[in-house]
């Protein structure tokens, strides 16, 4: 976990070790304007998917099997949950559980073990020219990597585009950040 508080806005644990970047928030008036990172509540995230439809389920659904994807020597996510779907449901993006889903621009800092991962190829081609200090350098079409700011790019968290296969990859990407 790492000490510093986020100052950008989203869902999740302000103080949150694995921070993911998307593009959009969900389309509610309760989430229009967010001035920090909100944690959810639990049962927020199953309202989020009611009211915004199968777009999000995606989202939060493989966020959570991205976690259970990861070394758990590494990250302790799958020590925490019998299952993804139990850790998405009591964990994912509240309080004290170490994950961020954020609206803003990536607050860089390379002095920590915090890791970025911007969800969408078109996504983080954009952020640079709205102020990313980032050197990506680019894996193939769809992953990039900047190990000196713990920063990766993969595909947006949707099933057809970040498929199980790239899951493991993404996984294997954030092992490597550590060695």
């Amino acid at each position: 976990m790492n000490n510093r508080l986020l100052s950008v806005s989203g869902f999740g644990d302000a103080a949150a070790g694995l921070r993911v970047y998307i593009a959009n928030r969900p389309p509610m008036a309760e989430y229009a304007y967010l001035p920090m990172v909100q944690p959810l509540q639990r049962g927020e995230i199953e309202l989020i998917n009611s009211a915004c439809g199968n777009g999000w389920r995606k989202v939060f659904n493989v966020y959570a099997k991205l976690l259970f994807a990861l070394d758990p020597r590494q990250f302790t996510y799958s020590r925490q949950a019998a299952s993804w779907q139990q850790f998405r449901d009591q964990y994912l993006l509240q309080t004290g559980s170490d994950t961020a889903l954020l609206f803003s621009l990536p607050e860089l800092q390379p002095d920590n073990k915090t890791v970025h991962i911007i969800a969408g190829r078109t996504y983080a081609k954009a952020l640079p020219d709205a102020g990313l200090p980032a050197q990506l350098s680019w894996l193939n079409n769809e992953f990039a990597i900047d190990k000196f700011n713990r920063l990766l790019v993969c595909p947006y968290f949707d099933y057809r585009q970040l498929n199980n296969e790239k899951l493991v990859f993404l996984a294997q990407l954030i092992k490597a950040l550590d060695e």
